[in-house]
């Protein structure tokens, strides 16, 4: 810990956002680092893609928020920045449910670090619907949270678009103004972290997953964010002993000295149960 309070002590830390991220992950990396958090409105995050569309987000996730760090370091002279980046849409393994993946990357130029963490979560309102009448827009309000979550109306065609809806008065009059032009409105959730105080807590436990891993140092060089870069399967089966498809080791490598370490069992079980062999349970 002692080097990276070396590293990041006194520094100048910009959390690039636009929609007060800086609200959540400011108060877990300034004290732990030592590190002044600032954020500026010199750089729109939105150029980059937006959720409702109008800008389309031309990268995967990763790497649209790399380029949100580099961005933003360039943009404001500095060489120190944290950002992240949200997507939402169906569970990668929990089938017919609706998952918001959080990844967050601090960026540091004057050492040449990129250090990331990343959370996948069904605690999510994401839901969007085509509807024709108050009463669907009302039912579909009710199942996003509204209002302590804020919704969004659109024409289908995307060429009329109200953010931010927080009161049933503005949601009314919106329906209302949206259903002079056209028959049928799209309703969303407001997905922008500000609007979302759900989508708020899962960027809140990215920015606690990166926090630790910035504090795992390399056990030979101690740069912070030593890091898992490969699950490995195969724990044995506790009825047959066959490798399973299960998590066997995890293997960290060092981002600045290429240092490797497999750490065996990380779910702190040596066999898995027959339940989840292939040879037992085909």
């Amino acid at each position: 810990m002692l080097k990276i309070k070396m590293i990041f002590k006194n520094r100048k830390l910009l959390i690039a956002t636009k929609h007060k991220k800086e609200q959540v992950i400011a108060p877990i990396l300034q004290n732990e680092l030592e590190v002044e958090c600032f954020v500026t409105d010199l750089f729109d995050t939105d150029t980059l893609g937006t959720f409702t569309g109008e800008i389309e987000r031309k990268n995967d996730a990763f790497t649209t928020l790399k380029n949100k760090c580099l961005m933003a370091i360039e943009v404001n002279n500095c060489d120190l920045v944290v950002a992240s980046e949200g997507s939402f849409g169906a569970h990668p393994t929990i089938f017919f449910a609706q998952a918001n993946e959080e990844l967050i990357m601090l960026y540091d130029a004057k050492n040449q670090l990129e250090i990331t963490a990343r959370e996948i979560s069904t605690d999510t309102n994401f839901n969007v619907q085509t509807i024709t009448s108050w009463n669907e827009l009302i039912a579909f309000s009710k199942k996003a949270l509204f209002p302590s979550h804020a919704v969004i109306l659109k024409s289908s065609n995307n060429s009329k678009i109200i953010k931010g809806i927080t009161t049933e008065e503005e949601l009314f009059f919106s329906f209302t103004e949206l259903k002079k032009e056209f028959s049928s409105i799209v309703v969303e959730t407001d997905m922008r972290a500000q609007f979302n105080p759900t989508r708020m807590k899962v960027i809140e436990k990215v920015a606690q997953k990166l926090l630790q891993t910035i504090k795992n140092e390399c056990p030979i060089c101690k740069t912070p964010g030593f890091d898992i870069v490969k699950a490995i399967q195969g724990l044995p089966c506790e009825n047959c002993s066959l490798p399973t498809r299960s998590t066997l080791s995890y293997l960290y490598r060092c981002k600045k000295c290429e240092f490797q370490s497999e750490k065996l069992y990380p779910r702190g079980i040596e066999f898995e149960d027959p339940t989840y062999c292939d040879n037992c349970n085909p």
